[in-house]
């Protein structure tokens, strides 16, 4: 019963005790409350319970009674690390049983082999006992011999047999009731998933047994240290550490097994050594070498050596005794049949190319390459790595490169296998040598073309293919209900000034339960994305077009200029410095929003002209006349690009990657050209641009319970709450809450003053409406006339004109075919936005934006009834082909993997989003209003994103904070 039903097990054992009952039966009684404290409780309980169970049993004069506790005690004693004390026991139990009894005693003297690494007597001891407990019709034995048999399988890479024998012990536990080996089975098959390679089937199996253990209430230590290795395995360092470090903490506090502690502090080391901790990783590894050692549990001290001199070598203690130490590592680990071996060839011989002993690197880096051929991704991973290595020390640049190009191959299928983009952003750090080692390689050879060709090899990888869209789980719509539901009432909580630590516990642990689901996503088969092609790309850029895609190699940035049927490269500044000028701009921009900053305006323009040397350096001569798209890596995301002064006055686009560039200019955008504007709660002016793109557009708007697109809307509950009064004391930055900064008369104002300053302003009288689709600004009922933006002039310089060649007329545009619709107060709720993004040909979305930099798929635009998370947005069919974000920090990223960024513009750009214009500052939102009606203008001429965003700042006043807004925002893609 202690493996059925723990709890009660040791309730009804404790009953027993206090009944006084024969030897015989405290015997048994004292073996379960010892078992169950071995497994989930204090050991040194454990031990003197199993103590007093074998004299009880000795004094009952029962040998096979006796044998069987000596095996828990063995199994009990090993796991506080008396390792010899132990296997005397184990060994004492085989003598002492016979038969049936004995089978069972070999199964626990086959764990404990597992636990201390020796993998052969455990196979050995284990193989004996199957066929006895098979005889002997023990279904449960069978199974639990079955499951250690498979787990030492995967120990040695053999998963094909781990796998036979984990259905056969699933087949057995089905006829049970053994609800704790139920779940050890779940966690043993996600653990063999794993070794195969699956993650998210891993991650989903691991977290079903979670949840099965915490329904028995009994903690395993083992699941936490399977979860992590996972966890890493997918690049979600930071979240093994924090389970490990959370897990140690429980089992210090339990006084739980030393054996399980010594493991978890092996994770963690990892974990911390992956993260960039070396210290962390040095100190950890250290404890666990030590522990290790004392248990006699040589296998495992050998796996903790390796991970001690990886984090050594990160901490830049490179030396000749390192590559002594790690190449008697990898020997041990080969003599163990450790698939960690080639790991440790692989480090012995990267230290010793770092020290110029290229003999021995050839020696061990050999022995590395043989891992290429076959196992897991991660392990043929290793070996093209040793591969390319050995090339580059041998000085063949095609060698590198085809080794390079052979272990990408190989992560690029297993990336593909993963349906989350978190998953498939993170899982790049793997290929980030490989990456590197190719574009030195491209470097040296002198072609900047092919450099290009690897700098896009492993840059935005993630926006190559949609991911896996999240399945119609009930319990994940139902968690991200409650999540929206929990984090509207933190956020009121916290502007009433009342308390809000329950609310966000709960937001957090909400989080947590939709992160883990949607890891879950399997991605589609291997293969997926196209290959960049220089000349499609080239092709597509034309005569005027320049591509600036900026690379970074040992620090520094070269500069790939695209165009006019070539590729150039240039040398610009050290990377570190052009991040520092960066933060310094941020900060400039995030003041400038503010009034009274005047002072801070030439600073911040000195800052451009700093960040153009260190990121275009000679190339800005070069740029010609035309549009220009820049393709910074992952770490400059955060750069306005147009404060630079060589692009200011440009039509300029950013865009992650080149090959994702040409996937939006050749989007094709929806039938139907539906608008969709939505404004949400809380914003400064109330998304004042919002109620007058409706009228400019339509004349009349659409909203939720109209006839609309064929089909009537759905009902929209029954509002919360009024909204909030608004008053005028001063402008604001967006989000930040407040009045608007023009109210009323004044606003009108305003907007009369920007058409009016562009030579636009034209009277037609009250309440002007739009002909031939073209916006036109609501004037007042009684009074002056209002303006009307006027159509744009192209650059043929006549009006109304169809501009560029294959440029659509007014007549021909997705608005003219009807009004938009228009989502705000209660109708602005996050189902009713997803259903009316989905397919829309244009979105513009004023709402406050908060960034999560923790937890980037978090982001969100503040809904009526909570966030709209980056995660609701992957749920959409097809995301708006243009989509403007009017709001503060949307077009931030976080830089993670190799090269990569997750976010709001990047979870849509593989959605079907060919343009977003998106801000990377806190801006004012009075000042937003001009900018998004006058960018609204330009798009009505049928102008790009990218072309009507250069209008709207030069059509901007010249005071600093209007300035400063225009720069904060970028157009992202090719629509």
């Amino acid at each position: 019963m202690v493996f059925a039903a723990p709890n009660e097990a040791l309730a009804r054992a404790e009953g027993l005790l206090d009944t006084a009952p024969p030897a015989l039966h405290a015997s048994i009684a004292h073996q379960v409350i010892g078992i169950w404290q071995r497994d989930f409780g204090d050991t040194r309980l454990a031990l003197a319970h199993l103590r007093r169970a074998r004299d009880l049993a000795a004094r009952a004069d029962s040998p096979e009674r006796e044998a069987d506790v000596l095996a828990t005690l063995g199994v009990a004693l090993v796991h506080t690390g008396r390792t010899r004390q132990g296997l005397a026991a184990l060994e004492r139990g085989v003598a002492r049983g016979t038969g049936h009894t004995r089978a069972r005693v070999l199964f626990r003297r086959a764990y404990a082999w597992w636990v201390l690494g020796r993998h052969g007597q455990a196979l050995e001891d284990v193989r004996r006992a199957i066929v006895v407990l098979r005889q002997a019709g023990d279904v449960i034995w069978t199974a639990r011999a079955l499951t250690l048999r498979a787990t030492v399988h995967l120990a040695l890479g053999a998963v094909e047999r781990a796998e036979a024998d984990f259905a056969a012990a699933e087949e057995l536990w089905g006829g049970t009731d053994q609800e704790h080996d139920k779940a050890d089975a779940v966690e043993s098959r996600g653990l063999a998933a794993f070794r195969s390679g699956d993650v998210p089937a891993a991650l989903r199996l691991l977290d079903e047994a979670s949840e099965r253990y915490a329904a028995l209430g009994t903690p395993m230590f083992m699941l936490n240290i399977r979860r992590s290795e996972v966890m890493l395995a997918a690049g979600l360092a930071p979240e093994a550490l924090a389970e490990v470090d959370q897990a140690i903490a429980v089992l210090d506090g339990m006084g739980g097994q030393s054996t399980r502690k010594a493991e978890l502090l092996l994770v963690a080391a990892k974990a911390a050594r992956v993260g960039g901790d070396a210290q962390t990783a040095i100190a950890r590894a250290a404890v666990a070498v030590r522990l290790f050692a004392a248990q006699r549990r040589t296998w495992y001290e050998t796996h903790a050596r390796l991970v001690l001199i990886e984090a050594r070598v990160a901490a830049g203690r490179g030396s000749g005794r390192l590559v002594a130490d790690a190449a008697a590592v990898a020997e041990k680990l080969a003599s163990f049949g450790a698939p960690a071996a080639p790991e440790a060839s692989l480090l012995a011989g990267r230290i010793a190319l770092d020290l110029g002993w290229t003999a021995d690197a050839e020696r061990h880096l050999a022995v590395a390459a043989r891992s290429r051929r076959g196992g897991p991704p991660l392990a043929r991973m290793t070996g093209w790595a040793a591969q390319a290595l050995r090339a580059r020390a041998a000085g063949s640049t095609r060698g590198v490169l085809e080794a390079c190009r052979r272990g990408l191959d190989v992560l690029d299928d297993h990336r593909m296998t993963l349906g989350a983009s978190e998953l498939r952003a993170r899982a790049t750090a793997q290929g980030a040598e490989l990456a590197a080692l190719a574009q030195e390689a491209s470097l040296a050879s002198g072609g900047p073309r092919r450099l290009l060709v690897w700098s896009e090899r492993w840059r935005a990888t993630v926006l190559t293919a949609p991911p896996a869209r999240p399945p119609a789980d009930p319990v994940l719509l139902s968690d991200l209900t409650a999540f929206r539901e929990i984090a509207a009432r933190a956020e009121e909580a916290r502007m009433d000034g009342r308390p809000v630590a329950a609310l966000e516990r709960e937001q957090r642990r909400l989080e947590r339960e939709i992160r883990s689901r949607t890891l879950h996503m399997r991605g589609e088969a291997p293969g997926g994305g196209d290959r960049f092609d220089v000349g499609r790309l080239l092709t597509a850029l034309g005569g005027d077009v320049r591509l600036v895609e900026l690379a970074v190699l040992d620090g520094r940035v070269q500069v790939l200029l695209c165009g006019q049927g070539r590729v150039r490269r240039f040398e610009a500044g050290l990377l570190a410095e052009a991040e520092r000028e960066a933060e310094h701009v941020q900060a400039g921009l995030r003041r400038l929003a503010h009034p009274g900053a005047e002072a801070r305006l030439p600073v911040v323009e000195a800052a451009g002209r700093r960040l153009e040397e260190l990121l275009l350096g000679p190339a800005a001569e070069h740029l010609g006349t035309g549009p220009v798209v820049v393709v910074p890596p992952g770490r400059l995301h955060r750069v306005p690009w147009a404060l630079l002064p060589a692009l200011r006055e440009r039509v300029l686009s950013v865009s992650p990657s080149a090959t994702s560039w040409l996937r939006a200019r050749e989007t094709a955008p929806p039938p139907g050209g539906r608008h969709v504007l939505v404004r949400g709660p809380g914003l400064a002016s109330g998304g004042a641009e919002v109620p007058l793109l409706a009228e400019g557009y339509g004349g009349r708007a659409a909203r939720p319970g109209d006839a609309y697109a064929g089909a009537p809307a759905p009902a929209i509950p029954h509002p919360r709450g009024a909204p909030s009064r608004l008053e005028d004391d001063g402008p604001h930055p967006r989000g930040a809450g407040g009045p608007p900064a023009f109210p009323g008369e004044e606003y009108r104002t305003a907007t009369a003053r920007l058409a009016h300053a562009t030579g636009t302003l034209e009277d037609h009288g009250p309440r002007p409406r739009s002909d031939g689709g073209h916006l036109a600004f609501p004037g007042q009922e009684d009074g002056p006339a209002a303006p009307r933006l006027a159509h744009a002039t192209h650059a043929t310089g006549a009006p109304d004109s169809p501009g560029e060649e294959g440029r659509p007329e007014a007549s021909q545009h997705p608005h003219a075919r009807g009004a938009p619709m228009v989502l705000e107060g209660d109708g602005a709720r996050v189902p009713q936005v997803l259903r009316e993004l989905d397919g829309a040909a244009l979105a513009h979305i004023a709402a406050h934006g908060t960034f999560r930099a923790d937890s980037p798929l978090f982001s969100s635009l503040r809904m009526a009834d909570g966030p709209l998370i980056v995660h609701d947005f992957e749920r959409l069919d097809r995301s708006p082909y243009r989509i403007i974000l009017s709001c503060c920090d949307t077009g931030r990223f976080a830089s993670v993997g190799a090269d990569e960024l997750l976010g709001l513009v990047t979870a849509l750009l593989p959605l079907g989003t060919a343009g977003v214009v998106a801000c990377s500052a806190p801006v004012n939102d009075a000042a937003v209003v001009p900018l998004m009606l006058a960018l609204h203008k330009g798009l009505d001429a049928g102008l790009s994103l990218a072309e009507a965003l250069r209008d709207a700042r030069a059509a901007l006043p010249g005071d600093a904070v209007h300035q400063a807004t225009g720069w904060a925002f970028s157009a992202f893609g090719a629509a």
